[in-house]
Order: C-alpha cells, then structure tokens, then sequence
C-alpha cells in the first residue's frame, strides 16, 4: 500500500505519494501541480527549471500545469487560465492493489476575489494522481455545478524531463519519427494513437482519453533566452506533450467532462 504525506517543494504545500516499488511523485498545493515523478527504477522523468518561482507569485514553470478553462491566449480570460495559479485542495489519498493516488480539487470558493469575478460559472475540478510502479495516471473532471452552460478548453501541459534535445524522437503524433532541432510550437488535432517519447533516459509511452489534441512545444535557445524563469540551456533538456482540448466546447449544467493522460515507462 502506497503512503501519501504533506511535505514543502520550495515554499509550497505539497503532497508526495510513494508508490509500489519506491515510485514517487509529488503535487503542490497551488495548482495541483505535479512537479516530480520516478518510476520503480528511480529516474526523474519531469523536468522543473532552476528558476522557476516556487512561492506562489507566479506560475511554476515545468512540471504538469493544469490548464483550465482557456487554452494560452485563446479568449478574453487569464492566459491558460486560473486553475495553475489557485490553491487547491487535498480532498482524499489512499492505496490498493499495487497503486497509491492522491485526489485534488477546485472549485468557484476556492479562487481569489478578482478571478471569481472574472469567470461567473459555478464548477468543480477534480484532479487524481495514480501512481505505480512504472505508471503515472492523471484524471481531469470538470463538472458545471451551476444552471447555465459553459464553455471551456484544458489541457495538462506535461514538461517531459530529456538529457539532450539532439536525443529526443516522437512518434505517433505525425507520419514518422518526430526530431525537434530548435524551437517547435504546435498543436496536433485528432490524435488518437499512443505516443512513445524517446530520449537518453529511456522511453515513455503516452496515452489519452477526452483530450483530443496534442501540443509539442519546446521555446529554442532565443525564446528561451527570453523567459526570465529559465535559464542557460534548459531548453535542452525538456519537450512539452501536452494532452489538450484546444478548442472550446460547451458543458451543460450539471454535466461532467473526464480527461486522461497515462504514461508509462516503456522498453
């Protein structure tokens, strides 16, 4: 049985699951934000940057920020929306059957006066970690809790940890293997096939659910230089595979929306 415990990542709350076979992942408070993840074999497989704010101020850059309910710049709200930068809380951990999970959410009371006002839709998120030995589930709900319908995007905007940009290779979200040289920002509509990413610390394989898109992205050495949150080269030794639902869709009152994302250590 897998064990959950309260620890600090920075000057963040967070929770760390221990998993079957000494797997970990670790979850802040604030934006339920999966920061750390090792398999059985002990390889950190989620990248965070050295310079990333870890107190709350802004964004954490890496890791797995959730995204909700709109998608970068893609409407009148907060870029990719209030869900990463409001606290979240721990509503239930546990552990059977060779998997530990720790379950977070959000909802309309959680969010600071200034953004509630901003999106006037009652809703609740619910985010659950699943870990195993040499898996790490993500499960997304986003249930409208009020009269009206809404509309909104989400994504899980996954940080994927690589020694060298020069190793990595991605197939399945085009024809072919995929090599990223420099900067590479794209969305990929429809795609329903598994993802394996390959690097120098071995291979991950990708899979989803509800999320019909998938974003590639990772800034090249000018952009990078630009993001004061990141420094040096480590636009090296990261691509973003991002499970995302683009495109707005509309959510009836009382009803509920379910994305996933699996990932797991693959030969």
């Amino acid at each position: 049985m897998g064990a959950v415990t309260m620890v600090e990542y920075g000057a963040l709350p967070a929770v760390r699951i221990e998993g079957p076979g000494g797997a970990q992942a670790t979850i802040t408070l604030f934006g339920a934000h999966l920061v750390s993840w090792a398999g059985a074999d002990g390889q950190e497989r989620i990248f965070c940057s050295k310079r990333s704010a870890l107190d709350g101020s802004r964004p954490i850059r890496g890791g797995v920020p959730v995204i909700f309910p709109q998608f970068a710049a893609r409407g009148t709200g907060m870029r990719h929306g209030f869900a990463r930068v409001s606290t979240w809380r721990l509503a239930g951990s546990g552990g059977e059957g060779g998997m530990a999970f720790a379950q977070f959410e959000l909802n309309e009371n959680d969010l600071a006066p200034g953004v509630a006002a901003a999106w006037p839709n009652p809703f609740s998120l619910a985010l659950r970690v699943e870990l195993l030995a040499d898996e790490l589930r993500l499960s997304l709900d986003v249930t409208n809790t009020g009269t009206q319908a809404f509309e909104f995007s989400s994504a899980l905007h996954t940080y994927f940890l690589t020694d060298r940009m020069a190793n990595v290779g991605i197939e399945g979200v085009q024809a072919g293997e995929m090599l990223i040289t420099d900067k590479y920002d794209h969305i990929h509509f429809g795609v329903t096939e598994p993802i394996v990413l390959r690097s120098g610390l071995g291979a991950l394989r990708l899979e989803q659910q509800g999320f019909p898109d998938v974003v590639v992205w990772n800034p090249g050495a000018a952009d990078s230089a630009a993001l004061a949150d990141m420094e040096g080269d480590e636009y090296q030794h990261f691509v973003c595979i991002e499970p995302a639902l683009v495109e707005p869709v509309a959510l009836d009152a009382g009803g509920t929306w379910t994305g996933r994302h699996q990932i797991r250590v693959a030969a």
